[in-house]
């Protein structure tokens, strides 16, 4: 595989995880309670997890109910998450042109386990969530990198030729 090749497919990957986020953001509510119906059931919460996830539930439901309007920073959420896919997708169709859309990516990555390790004490949820959230840097990253790595090279072949 060429590197442009390869830096498209790379960033195509980032443009899948971030249409799948933000298109997951709507159904948070009926996604939450689908997982704990399979992994749980209707058993009595067990473990730390299960009684997070079922106050997740109750939180969401209650919000939903009572103020709906809360849920207006999910579709943000949502639109950001696919406004950014198409942003990425302008490095896709031109990657030595649009370089800086994959270092502002790269740039996002190494911020997020500063926002997750600020946000998450202040909103109290569990520590272990900052690995969760963490994860997404990497998984993000690592393609980010590999594309930038390789957009190089062929911006150094074009000079070159």
């Amino acid at each position: 595989m060429t590197g442009l090749k390869r830096a498209k497919w790379m960033l195509g990957m980032v443009v899948f995880g971030l249409v799948v986020s933000g298109v997951t953001v709507w159904p948070a509510l009926r996604e939450l309670k689908w997982a704990v119906g399979i992994a749980w059931g209707d058993a009595e919460p067990a473990g730390v997890l299960h009684a997070f996830v079922l106050r997740a539930i109750e939180g969401l439901e209650s919000v939903e109910e009572s103020y709906p309007l809360m849920l207006y920073a999910h579709d943000w959420l949502a639109f950001a998450h696919i406004a950014l896919a198409i942003l990425f997708a302008g490095a896709i169709k031109d990657p030595v042109r649009n370089v800086w859309v994959v270092q502002c990516g790269l740039i996002m990555c190494v911020l997020v386990p500063f926002l997750a390790g600020i946000c998450i004490p202040i909103r109290g949820l569990p520590l272990r969530w900052f690995w969760i959230d963490f994860a997404f840097a990497p998984a993000a990253g690592v393609p980010l990198w590999i594309a930038l790595r390789d957009i190089r090279r062929a911006e150094a072949k074009l000079k070159t030729e």
